[in-house]
This record gives C-alpha cells, sequence and structure tokens, in this order.
C-alpha cells in the first residue's frame, strides 16, 4: 500500500503556532509519528508540505501519476476556502481522507466549512496529531474492503 500525507499551509509551524490548539509536537515529530506507524503496517508513504494552494493541487495530481492508493490530508485554512483542492481531489479519484489536529467544529464560525470534505471518504477532527494515525486506519480499511 501506498500513501500520501499532505499538509497546508502553517503545518510545517507545528509547535511554534498556538500549541493550547496544536500541541508542542513539531513538524519533524509528525512526520517521524507517521513514518514509524506506517513501518509497523508494511505501507510505503510519501509527505508533502506546502503553504501554497496551487503547489497542493499539484501533488494531488502527480499521486494520481505516482499510483497512490490513498491520501491523508489536512489542507490547513485552505480547507475553509478552497475548491480548487476539492476539485483535485475528486478528480484523481483516490479514496482521502481529511485531518485536523483541533476540533474545528467547536472554533469560530468560518473554521465550519470544509470544501474538501465533499470528496473525502471520511473526515477526523480534534484528536491531535494521532488523527494522523487514525486516517492511516481508515484509509488501510477501506482499500482493503474495498468500500
Amino acid at each position: 500500500m501506498k500513501l500520501l500525507v499532505i499538509n497546508g499551509p502553517n503545518l510545517n509551524f507545528l509547535g511554534i503556532r498556538e500549541p493550547a490548539h496544536y500541541g508542542k509536537e513539531t513538524y519533524a515529530d509528525l512526520l517521524e509519528k507517521i513514518q514509524n506507524y506506517c513501518d509497523e503496517k508494511h505501507i510505503d508513504v510519501a509527505f508533502y508540505q506546502s503553504n501554497h494552494e496551487g503547489d497542493l493541487v499539484d501533488r494531488i495530481q502527480q499521486a494520481y501519476f505516482d499510483q497512490v492508493d490513498g491520501i491523508v490530508i489536512n489542507p490547513g485554512a485552505y480547507t475553509h476556502t478552497s475548491v480548487a483542492l476539492l476539485d483535485a481531489v475528486k478528480s484523481v479519484q483516490i479514496p482521502t481522507v481529511e485531518v485536523h489536529i483541533s476540533k474545528v467544529e467547536t472554533r469560530e464560525d468560518f473554521r465550519q466549512v470544509s470544501y474538501i470534505r465533499a470528496a473525502c471518504i471520511s473526515t477526523i477532527t480534534g484528536m491531535g496529531t494521532d488523527g494522523y494515525l487514525l486516517a492511516v486506519d481508515k484509509l488501510m480499511e477501506h482499500l482493503s474492503h474495498g468500500d
């Protein structure tokens, strides 16, 4: 199984940016946690982070050509603004799980809108960085059952 973990704007500032919402783990800690988890499950995982919407769209599209089996995505603020990311995920038709470290549904009103959610098989919020591991599990279950 081949997975791609995509992180949007400001996720590279984990541990620095608003630790009350996002925790004290760094971005490097997050990648190591996911890598170790995937290694245990014999999953090939790649990572991508960008603060630029078009770069994220390009990487989603590249996943199609790379024959990625599943995508875990935390679009960051683009969750609430980007039809382009929604369209990209819809176009590649790769099972995708949306992840948010904080519990976005209890935060500001604008965070209640998720454009990308319409193209995702599941959404995980408020589980901290462990949400990424749950997303990996959701994809494994989905892909093994052909749901």
